[in-house]
């Protein structure tokens, strides 16, 4: 069998009365709650596909601003294992409400209001990146290396 790991983004964006922008979504049946996050498209560079998903499932542009790390996560249900590249993102403007169909709404959240959500959380990563950027954890965007669009 073939390991096929899923590569993808996700972005934690604070607005400034300290809320963090998570998105509601539809899971396998289920309503979780999850960083604006999604997988990597084919030829997309890294910090593209983190503005397009947040814009994509919250209609906000943001800017990637620092790299938290990337982390790793084999889901418990199917083993499927996913690398998160997930950076610190900056809100620009709200520019739409015509979000993605399994998007139920994007929320301000606090991170007392995160913590409480529990189980209802997609994965453990939702926190863990949360955790890591308010500890401070900060790398420069160009600790990530790609190949310049043609």
């Amino acid at each position: 069998m073939t390991w096929k790991p899923h590569a993808t983004v996700a972005v934690i964006v604070e607005d400034d009365r300290g809320r963090f922008l998570l998105v509601e979504e539809h899971i396998s049946g289920q309503i979780v709650f999850n960083q604006p996050a999604g997988h990597i498209e084919e030829g997309e560079a890294i910090t593209e596909a983190a503005r397009r998903e947040a814009l994509e499932e919250t209609g906000w542009e943001v800017e990637p601003e620092a790299f938290l790390g990337m982390y790793r996560y084999i889901a418990p249900a199917n083993g499927v294992t996913y690398f998160r590249f997930c950076f610190a993102a900056r809100p620009l403007r709200h520019v739409t409400d015509q979000l993605d169909d399994d998007i139920v709404a994007a929320h301000w959240l606090t991170l007392d209001e995160i913590r409480g959500l529990g189980s209802r959380l997609r994965s453990p990563m939702v926190l863990d990146c949360i955790l890591d950027y308010r500890d401070g954890r900060r790398f420069p965007l160009d600790i990530i290396v790609e190949p310049e669009a043609k």
